[in-house]
């Protein structure tokens, strides 16, 4: 053998045990392993703990399932069935939490909030409203 590899347990011995990488053992869809990769290269502090990689896994996990389902329901509203960078604009900007979060930030081809100041609205005059005599 070349020596490259891990050498894994033949399926057919029943002391066989099936390994699970640590987000299937967190219950998650996002990478905890290279989340404590990253983290442990990011120089943020001397010691990472396992927990630290999981919670934050977790946590990015759930921005995104929050936003993409917001985007979804502007898509849709939008009959579309793709989502684009205005449907997440769309949605993160109709939404109070995301909007203080992402306020510094940019998403390109997103454009503008729709929006009309009311100072340039038409007045609205008395005898308009009246019924004419």
């Amino acid at each position: 053998m070349s020596g490259r590899g891990k050498k894994h347990a033949l399926a057919d011995k029943p002391e066989a045990v099936v390994k699970k990488n640590k987000s299937a053992r967190a219950g998650l869809q996002f990478p905890v392993g290279r989340v404590h990769r990253l983290l442990k290269r990011g120089n943020y502090a001397s010691r990472i703990g396992p927990g630290a990689a999981i919670f934050l896994a977790a946590v990015l996990e759930y921005l995104t399932a929050e936003i993409l389902e917001l985007a979804g329901n502007a898509a849709r509203e939008n009959k579309k069935a793709r989502i684009l960078p205005r449907h997440i604009q769309l949605a993160v900007r109709n939404d109070e939490e995301l909007n203080k979060l992402f306020s510094s930030v940019t998403i390109a081809q997103g454009g503008v909030i729709p929006n009309i100041l009311s100072q340039l609205l038409p007045k609205k005059n008395v005898r308009d409203s009246a019924p004419s005599e």
